[in-house]
């Protein structure tokens, strides 16, 4: 399978490097972004395949960002995995119902993200 381009928007600067080294490892394009806002620019310039998501972003939330996604029809094909340390139904719901594709809840292994790349992005 041709590289796919993957955006991960993540705060944390340890959840952020561990982020990359996977999808880089599957060989996969990643850009990155610390914000909401730098997410929100990143769509329109990067157009990914993919959105790692952290709920919980400074500046724009993470369902801000998956709800830009779902309005730009040039991001219909986008897929975006949620990934977030609230864990709770509600958040869950939050977050789906944003229309979000999938939903990770931190602490999460490698392995299981490294799966879920691969069933989002058809590989």
């Amino acid at each position: 399978m041709s590289a796919r381009r993957v955006l991960i928007a993540e705060d944390d600067e340890s959840i952020l490097a561990s982020l990359e080294f996977v999808v880089r490892d599957a060989g996969h394009e990643a850009r990155l972004a610390r914000d909401g806002e730098q997410a929100l620019r990143a769509l329109g310039e990067f157009r990914p395949d993919l959105v790692l998501l952290d709920l919980m972003l400074p500046r724009a939330s993470g369902l801000e960002v998956c709800g830009a996604v779902r309005a730009n029809p040039a991001l219909a094909a986008t897929k975006v995995l949620m990934i977030t340390a609230r864990g709770a139904s509600n958040d869950v719901s939050r977050g789906l119902g944003a229309g979000a594709d999938a939903y990770m809840i931190k602490p999460f292994s490698t392995r299981e993200l490294a799966q879920r790349l691969r069933e989002l992005l058809g590989a």
